[in-house]
Parts: structure tokens; C-alpha cells; sequence
């Protein structure tokens, strides 16, 4: 039972303490990524690098409580995001499809992204486990591609706000 037990271990702790060390920091560079947003369009870091910064707020799961909440703050604070020269999304690991359904549910006026396959939830270090959810977690990357805040205490109603206010402080361009 303690060879299995000790098997057991290392077949996941590894990958466990893998997923830990490769977790983002300010500094790094974005993690390449393509996502189908609820908009019909793809994305991807190239669209942005040396050209315009983004924000990613990513959330656990479409149509839920807290994840409601957090986009309609986006879509409630779009006036304040507008003034910065960047792009800004939700994201999640739901379907295209589920979150084009969401969007539209809240009259999002901006691209909810989509991971199904959570690779880029992967990239960006916000997967709580392999095949999981997202963690709640908002990610700032700056025009030339690298990660300027990551917020890990995200407040799913006022992220919308807090983004903009936080986006102010770094110093993020504003429009022209």
C-alpha cells in the first residue's frame, strides 16, 4: 500500500509542482495564446504585441453568480476602460458557444474569450487542475507583450472599476 501510495505521488506531485513554478510573473513575457471570442473573431498575442496592450479577466464558468457579475461590471465600466489605448476581455474555459450565449445574455459590448481546450488557461497559469476551471484571475499585459499586473484578489463586481483604476496607476496610454 506505501509503494502505491509513494507511485501515486510522484506520478502527480510533479505535475502539480510543475503547473506552480510556471505561473506568470510581472516581467514575463505573455504566453502565446488563440482564443474564439464571442464576437466571431480570434485572437491571439501577435494581434497586440509592440501594437496595443490587453486585459484578460478570466472566470471560472458562464452563466454563474459571480461570473455574471464580472462581466456586467466590464460592460458597466466600458466607458472608463475605453480611455486607455488596449483591448480588454473576459475569458473562461466554456465553449464558443456557450459563451457567445452569455455575452448576448448580458449585452456585453466587448469580446468574451473562449479556452474549451485550456490551453491558454494553461499558459496563463490561471487552470485550478488539468481538464478544471479558471481561477478568477485578472492579467495585465503591456504593448510590447509583457505581464504588467496579475491580480489574484479579484472582486467579481468590481473588477470592471478596479481595472480601470488599476490601469491609471500603471501608467497604461490612454486613447488618442
Amino acid at each position: 500500500m506505501r509503494a502505491l501510495l509513494t507511485t501515486l505521488l510522484l506520478l502527480f506531485f510533479p505535475m502539480t509542482l510543475h503547473a506552480q513554478d510556471s505561473s506568470l510573473k510581472v516581467g514575463d513575457p505573455a504566453p502565446d495564446f488563440e482564443m474564439q471570442g464571442s464576437d466571431g473573431k480570434t485572437y491571439k498575442l501577435s494581434d497586440f504585441k509592440g501594437k496595443q496592450g490587453f486585459v484578460i479577466a478570466w472566470f471560472p464558468k458562464a452563466f454563474t453568480g459571480g461570473c455574471t457579475k464580472q462581466c456586467e461590471s466590464f460592460r458597466d465600466q466600458g466607458k472608463k476602460l475605453r480611455v486607455f489605448d488596449l483591448a480588454y476581455f473576459t475569458a473562461s474555459v466554456d465553449t464558443a458557444e456557450q459563451n457567445k450565449k452569455f455575452a448576448e445574455s448580458l449585452h456585453v459590448d466587448y469580446p468574451i474569450l473562449s479556452d474549451p481546450d485550456r490551453k491558454a488557461a494553461q499558459a496563463f497559469g490561471v487552470l485550478r487542475a488539468p481538464g478544471g476551471m479558471a481561477n478568477r484571475i485578472t492579467i495585465y499585459v503591456d504593448k510590447d507583450g509583457k505581464i504588467a499586473y496579475i491580480d489574484n484578489q479579484v472582486k467579481a463586481a468590481a473588477d470592471g472599476e478596479n481595472v480601470a483604476a488599476k490601469l491609471a496607476e500603471l501608467g497604461f496610454a490612454k486613447s488618442k
